[in-house]
């Protein structure tokens, strides 16, 4: 299995944001005219299609609602149903290889980037070109259109197709109670470094008692990849040839998860799910979290005191590497009649209008171009609001995030959840774990 050379996408969120192009504030009727021709239930009767989505009631799940109840009161041809997929990504690519199994799939998926070659190779889908082909030619140009060549990127796999649109584009930021660093004496600006970071737990659990950091655990290692790459380690190489390996368990990956796991030990950190994290940090148990700028929203109307954010905290003498979080839209629908509803839907759903809804709701920088500038969109919003600036100003520093090809995606994924634990509840040594999943990791790709 070949893949490309996974390369830094500089700046690739913050053009999307800052794009001065514009265009017109819909762009739906077109799609709409299409699929009433070529999608009708007949008798009067409204096509559904189910739209499965990660979002959470802490992360989006509002705003799905809200965007799915304005789709459907709309139009009177198609009614969408949302399904929330617990457990994030995995969860979602779990309850599709399910289905899948016994014929049945939603019309439109929400897919991580992590699980991009793994859901490429292993599933059914409509390339959004091919469904702008069929179902909204007089429409043909929307991708270049509306996105940005290194935008559309994102969602192309090692063969180079488009596999989906990207919808949900994030990066983790730092997020900090003002009042405790008060309180402990610490500046108030908020850490710039990783070993200010454990310099700063330290001083909170004296000053104050509280808890000094929650990392985020999901279901994925989006953050641990942060923090290692941060650390000058690499996730995944791959050699001139285009084949991969995992060389997490290096001397700068062991270091940046060693550290982690220290804090935990000594109680300058908490070891929780991430809801948990998010809530202990919401009420001020702990004082500092990094997690997704996709949870601005639930932070800003949350926090019990004075919350800020940061950029991704660098280590000493290090660049600062994170990975594009969130997801694409993929087209599962396997008639043409339910590929023509999905086509409508998701096109509702990169409207201008419904793009700013999504990044007001959540935290999501839009990744389509022209939603920033727009009187419609972002424009006022992304000036008044500090805590995006802690994501659009580290755009630079974005790489993709690290999918793991062929079939091994869901086990290899399922192996760095497993050793995550082990190493943070002190099981094993972050050396001897990492090594061991590496290995464990490697086989499985030699074995494709």
């Amino acid at each position: 299995m070949k893949k490309r050379t996974v390369t830094r996408v500089a700046a690739f969120i913050m053009a999307a944001a800052m794009a001065l192009t514009g265009c017109g504030a819909s762009d739906a009727g077109t799609a709409q005219d299409t699929v009433n021709k070529s999608a009708s239930a007949g008798d009067g009767e409204k096509i559904k299609i189910e739209y499965w989505h990660c979002n959470g009631e802490g992360q989006g799940g509002a705003t799905v609602e809200e965007l799915v109840a304005k789709f459907n009161e709309s139009n009177d041809h198609i009614e969408v149903v949302a399904k929330y997929n617990p457990d994030m990504y995995k969860g979602l690519m779990q309850n599709l290889q399910a289905e899948a199994a016994v014929g049945n799939t939603p019309a439109l998926v929400q897919i991580g980037w992590s699980f991009l070659e793994y859901f490429s190779n292993n599933f059914a889908y409509l390339e959004p070109q091919a469904a702008i082909d069929q179902y909204d030619a007089e429409d043909s140009t929307f991708l270049t259109d509306h996105f940005l060549p290194n935008i559309l990127e994102l969602a192309e796999n090692s063969d180079g197709g488009q596999v989906g649109i990207p919808y949900s584009l994030s990066s983790p930021v730092f997020y900090y109670n003002v009042d405790l660093f008060r309180e402990a004496g610490l500046p108030e600006e908020g850490p710039k470094t990783w070993e200010q970071v454990m310099e700063y737990s330290e001083i909170i659990k004296e000053k104050t008692g509280k808890y000094g950091l929650y990392i985020q655990e999901p279901s994925d290692n989006w953050a641990t990849q942060a923090l290692i790459e941060s650390n000058g380690g690499k996730f995944m190489t791959a050699d001139a040839e285009g084949n991969v390996k995992a060389t997490f368990a290096s001397e700068e990956g062991i270091y940046a998860y060693q550290t982690w796991a220290d804090m935990i030990a000594d109680g300058t950190a908490l070891h929780i799910s991430w809801e948990e994290g998010v809530q202990a940090f919401n009420s001020g148990e702990v004082a500092m979290l990094y997690t997704t700028i996709a949870r601005r929203s639930n932070i800003q109307s949350s926090a019990q005191f004075e919350a800020a954010a940061v950029n991704s905290p660098v280590w000493e003498g290090k660049e600062r590497v994170i990975p594009a979080g969130g997801c694409f839209l993929a087209i599962t629908a396997q008639t043409e009649e339910q590929q023509a509803a999905a086509w409508e839907f998701e096109k509702f759903l990169y409207s201008i209008e419904s793009m700013a809804a999504w990044t007001i709701g959540t935290g999501y920088v839009p990744p389509r171009k022209d939603v920033a500038d727009s009187p419609e969109g972002l424009k006022s919003f992304l000036e008044e609001n500090q805590m995006m600036k802690a994501a659009t100003t580290q755009m630079d520093a974005v790489v993709k995030w690290t999918s793991f090809p062929g079939d091994a995606g869901l086990e290899a994924e399922q192996i760095m959840i497993d050793v995550r634990d082990e190493i943070l509840n002190g099981d094993v040594s972050a050396r001897d774990g990492l090594t061991k999943a590496q290995e464990e990791i490697n086989a499985l790709l030699e074995a494709q």
